[in-house]
This record gives structure tokens, C-alpha cells and sequence, in this order.
């Protein structure tokens, strides 16, 4: 959201971190909740002209985006039993990551911080 949408005080700290992760060739993946909230926030405040450049954009630098079914969300249903302050997003995240092995996201929502065998990488 930060890369495409307008004007924010996270844009440039995600250009620089989504720049650094290209040039060290990391692997870059995303789920398919991301798109969701793409859809969603840019109904939400009538910009419907930017959902389809932001999937451009998320789609050029993903290498995989990750299904979202009934078994990750019921995974993501126990997790936020577990964790009050986790949103049910950042759960379907956690879920997600879980089920594919991955170990590290690039965020700026501390809601991840703490959360056991997860490493947020942001500002």
C-alpha cells in the first residue's frame, strides 16, 4: 500500500527496503490477503483507479502469492484466540507463513513483533 498509494511517512522506508531485498536477490512472496486489502482500502476511499497499479506492482516484485483457505483461516482463528492483540489480517498472515515455512516479514505493524519464530523487518 505504501508503494503505490499516495504520500505517507512509511513510503519511502518500504522503497528502500523492497530496493534492498532486490539487490541481495532475496526470495519475495505474499498472500493473497494482501490483494484483498488492496481491494478493499482503495474502494474504501474511492480509489479505484489505483487497485490495478498496485497489483502490477505487487505482482512484478512477488516471486509467489500464497492461497488463503479454509485451513489458514482456521489456523488463523486459533492464533488470534492465542494473541489479543494481533488483528484477524496479521493472523491470516501469520497462518499463511506458518503453512509455507517463511520466517521473516516486511512490515511496519509491531502487531508481528514477539510473535514466536516470526522476525519483522521494518523501520
Amino acid at each position: 500500500m505504501y508503494l503505490v498509494g499516495a504520500h505517507h511517512p512509511h513510503k519511502e522506508d518500504s522503497e528502500r527496503l523492497l530496493e534492498r531485498c532486490v539487490s541481495e536477490d532475496q526470495r519475495l512472496v505474499t498472500d493473497a490477503e494482501v490483494f484483498a486489502e488492496i481491494l478493499h482500502r482503495f474502494v474504501a476511499i474511492n480509489r479505484r483507479d489505483a487497485i490495478q497499479p498496485a497489483f502490477d506492482v505487487l505482482l512484478a516484485v512477488t516471486d509467489e502469492v500464497f492461497p488463503v483457505d479454509l485451513p489458514i483461516v482456521e489456523r488463523a482463528k486459533t492464533i488470534v484466540f492465542g494473541n489479543e492483540r494481533l488483528s484477524a489480517r496479521d493472523a491470516l498472515h501469520l497462518a499463511v507463513m506458518q503453512r509455507q515455512g517463511v520466517d521473516r516479514i516486511l512490515s511496519f505493524d509491531r502487531g508481528f513483533d514477539g510473535f514466536p519464530g516470526v522476525e519483522r523487518i521494518g523501520a
